[in-house]
């Protein structure tokens, strides 16, 4: 209890918003090559082998991997209570959307080589396709809506009202913001392929992958300009109270600020190694892979992955979802979380639990390390 004490309400809830970016990042780097390379098998890959091949390369691990999105959908239930509610009821029909198509993935694994069909596996090539582009889009589509705002509000009960629509998240900022996210994942999935394949496939997974490197940093600086142009952040004006309770109702926020989002850049310029490593860790992919550095390749996509989720992180604080109709119902991470004693209890399990799913990851990929021949699928008896 003594640590407990130690640890204020306002030094958890820092510790929580900082373990949320790190499990979304976990998610997007490791998960994210999977979905990636889903996106890529119909283009990289031509013949039912090289397709195999291309599978195989995620088939034992994207399980393992999914671990990364649980951790965060539990992290935010019970950490950001508030901020659970109004994403898995406003962004309702998106996540189902995006669960639809991560579901498509298992079954596509499982059922693909069930028949010697070539419409039958081509069938289920095609839902692989999907599981891989249409959760990237969606998880990206909503992180341009929270950049936004989101028209929610809650009532003096604490009872949240959604306000907007499934097409109305379909903006054009927001689309753009879901691009970024498709074309981050390709490369980091065609980084992946050109670790785990030889031959054409690798040859096709670098050439796609270096396209998506150079589209990332185009779009992601386009949205860069829009968000100091166009995209108006928001500001808390009420005294501050970081040890206070959470009610999102208790504060007053001023929105409609031009280039608001860029604030905490100017206040704070070492966040400026968020975006920096953003596009320095594409542009350095894309080097990678026309000089072939495999490993190196893997690891500068997902430093450009993080960068860019860290961005958003950095610019939005101290706002996690905020809200363009009542701006007071905007969540903080001063006034969306659980309790001090429910961060504690949890902050403790995290460093008991983090890094045994770390140390049992590393494991899994040190025994599946190498790369997938046609040998491996053509007399392989747990080959998908």
């Amino acid at each position: 209890m003594i640590l407990h004490t130690l640890l204020d309400y306002d030094v958890l809830r820092v510790i929580w918003w900082l373990l949320l970016g790190i499990l979304l990042i976990g998610f997007a780097v490791t998960d994210g090559f999977d979905l990636g390379v889903g996106t890529l098998l119909p283009f990289v890959a031509r013949e039912d082998v090289e397709r195999r091949i291309v599978i195989n390369t995620i088939g034992p691990i994207w399980e393992g991997n999914q671990v990364w999105l649980v951790l965060g959908g539990g992290a935010i239930f019970a950490a950001w209570p508030h901020i659970y509610a109004m994403s898995f009821s406003g962004f309702y029909l998106a996540m189902f959307a995006a669960l639809l198509a991560l579901i498509l993935r298992p079954v596509g694994f499982k059922y693909r080589s069930k028949k010697e069909s070539p419409a039958w596996r081509a069938t289920w090539d095609w839902c692989l396709f999907i599981g891989g582009f249409v959760p990237s889009l969606i998880f990206g589509v909503a992180i341009g809506n929270v950049l936004q705002g989101v028209p929610f509000n809650f009532s003096p009960d604490m009872r949240m009202t959604y306000e907007g629509s499934f097409l109305g998240l379909l903006n054009p900022f927001a689309v753009l913001c879901g691009l970024v996210s498709v074309a981050m994942l390709v490369m980091h999935g065609g980084a992946w392929l050109a670790l785990k394949t030889e031959g054409a496939v690798a040859a096709r997974a670098r050439g796609a992958a270096s396209v998506a490197a150079l589209v990332t940093i185009v779009l992601y600086a386009l949205a860069g300009l829009l968000i100091w142009k166009y995209v108006t952040g928001y500001q808390w004006t009420s005294t501050h109270l970081p040890n206070g309770p959470s009610n999102p109702l208790a504060k007053t926020v001023q929105a409609g600020i031009a280039g608001g989002w860029l604030t905490n850049y100017a206040n704070h310029p070492w966040t400026l190694l968020a975006p920096v490593l953003g596009f320095a860790g594409a542009l350095l992919a894309f080097v990678g892979l026309r000089a072939r550095w495999e490993g190196l390749t893997l690891i500068f996509s997902g430093l450009s992955i993080a960068g860019i989720i860290l961005s958003v992180g950095a610019s939005m604080f101290p706002f996690i979802v905020p809200s363009s109709t009542h701006l007071a119902s905007a969540l903080t991470v001063w006034d969306a979380s659980s309790s001090h004693l429910t961060l504690f209890i949890m902050l403790v399990c995290a460093v008991v639990f983090v890094p045994l799913i770390l140390i049992y990851t590393a494991w899994v990929y040190s025994v599946i390390w190498g790369k997938v021949r046609p040998r491996d699928i053509t007399h392989g008896d747990h080959a998908y």
